[in-house]
């Protein structure tokens, strides 16, 4: 992942990440000194909490619990109390599901020990990511809770199986629902805003995140698609979380989904770059030298946003051979109907539908695609995707298309 890492490294700025403090520290210093924090960062969702320290090197740690009150308690050995750490309290915050406060002291001359207080028993999972884009060493706390029903909240089912390695066993691949879509049922649709959390994804001149953007088109296209008589729809993340690749795909596999559509706003390296642009998979290489690069940096995004498993990555699997040609012809046909939408609001990057190997597109007989809205690194175009009015015309062009495509009698047939 060489080449990908360094790609992501020139388009990425992680600037404007959420609840951070960097600490200005010159090379000699830490070159000459132990190791030392130089970020941390909380992330709260309803899903689960995740907490990132980053540091110059590698952290020794140890983890345990306290009760009465519940508390996990993580010692950091061979690291000074800085200012860095003293700042994790201030992070915590109110509406955090889990963490109710944190401490952080100097518990011996060569250990610094984080006490989280909790608001209710959690399962905590604690893994070391390596350098990777302008992240430096990063140790990551994901804090789920302990008592979980898969009934109510899917996505944690899932994010346990997969930590677990069990999501390929849990959720094999299924075909869509019985009857035809939108005849006899509901199309079922699922949006996949890309990146958030961890992951900002690209980031524009002016401090604009794709993470963020990309989940206000999602959620105005939600709002179009509920309101259709013959559609329901599900969103693979709907608040600022890491979601793996793979878990992404598994719940569109899981509700059954007729459609996948992954939402973008890319960066090239030449800011001069702009318009829209649609891709699907191909399992015969990328059809260009720009999709190639695309669906480098994006499978990726495992690797920035941090997995637990670092070998049940998306990437490792192949299911390349489970892809059926009918499933990638419906997701072609599916795009160029959204591709020629996208051409009536705003200038086309290619008037065709791109093709590369995509691990979030990969979900076995469900028509999937990948829409890059606009470039965030233009400038022009990082204004227009931060206005209302983009926003919902992409949305609008987006479930034009669909309609479009399940407008054809073929598409039904084959969709039954």
């Amino acid at each position: 992942m060489s080449g990908s890492s360094s790609a992501i490294s020139r388009r990425r700025l992680l600037q404007g990440a959420g609840a951070m403090w960097l600490l200005s520290v010159s090379q000699v210093g830490l070159a000459a000194g132990a190791s030392q924090v130089i970020a941390v960062r909380v992330w709260p969702s309803s899903t689960y909490t995740r907490v990132t320290l980053e540091s110059n090197r590698m952290l020794k740690y140890r983890q345990f619990a306290l009760s009465n009150p519940e508390r996990v308690v993580v010692d950091l050995e061979g690291v000074q109390l800085n200012s860095i750490l003293k700042g994790l309290s201030g992070q915590i915050r109110g509406d955090d599901p889990f963490i109710k406060s944190a401490r952080v002291g100097q518990f011996d001359p060569k250990t610094v020990r984080l006490v989280f207080e909790l608001k209710q028993n959690v399962t905590p999972h604690l893994f070391a990511l390596a350098p990777v884009a302008e992240f430096k060493e990063r140790t990551v706390m994901d804090l789920y809770p302990a008592n979980t029903n898969s009934e109510q909240d899917p996505l944690l089912a899932l994010l346990e199986d997969y930590n677990n390695g069990q999501l390929d066993k849990k959720v094999p691949p299924a075909g869509p629902q019985p009857g035809k879509a939108g005849r006899d049922r509901p199309i079922v649709i699922m949006l996949d805003p890309g990146h958030g959390g961890e992951d900002p994804g690209a980031i524009g001149k002016y401090k604009t995140r794709e993470k963020d953007v990309v989940l206000q088109i999602a959620r105005r296209l939600r709002t179009l698609i509920q309101k259709e008589p013959n559609m329901k729809v599900y969103m693979t993340r709907n608040e600022d979380i890491f979601i793996p690749l793979k878990v992404r795909v598994a719940k569109a596999q899981k509700q059954r989904a007729d459609l996948f559509v992954s939402i973008h706003a890319d960066a090239f390296t030449n800011r001069s770059a702009r318009g829209s642009s649609v891709f699907a998979l191909s399992t015969k290489g990328a059809t260009s030298a720009a999709a190639k690069y695309l669906a480098e940096t994006q499978n990726a995004a495992d690797l920035i946003g941090g997995v637990s498993k670092s070998g049940d990555r998306y990437l490792d699997h192949t299911m390349l051979d489970m892809v059926q040609s009918l499933t990638i012809n419906d997701s072609l046909k599916f795009g160029k109907e959204v591709l020629n939408r996208l051409g009536n609001i705003n200038k086309l990057h290619k008037n065709r539908v791109d093709q590369a190997g995509f691990a979030v597109l990969k979900a076995p007989e469900i028509p999937s695609i990948l829409v890059e809205t606009a470039f965030i690194s233009n400038v022009e175009e990082e204004r227009k995707l931060k206005t209302a009015a983009f926003q919902q015309q992409v949305a609008e062009s987006i479930l034009a298309g669909i309609k479009a495509y399940f407008a054809d009698s073929s598409t039904l047939a084959r969709r039954a």
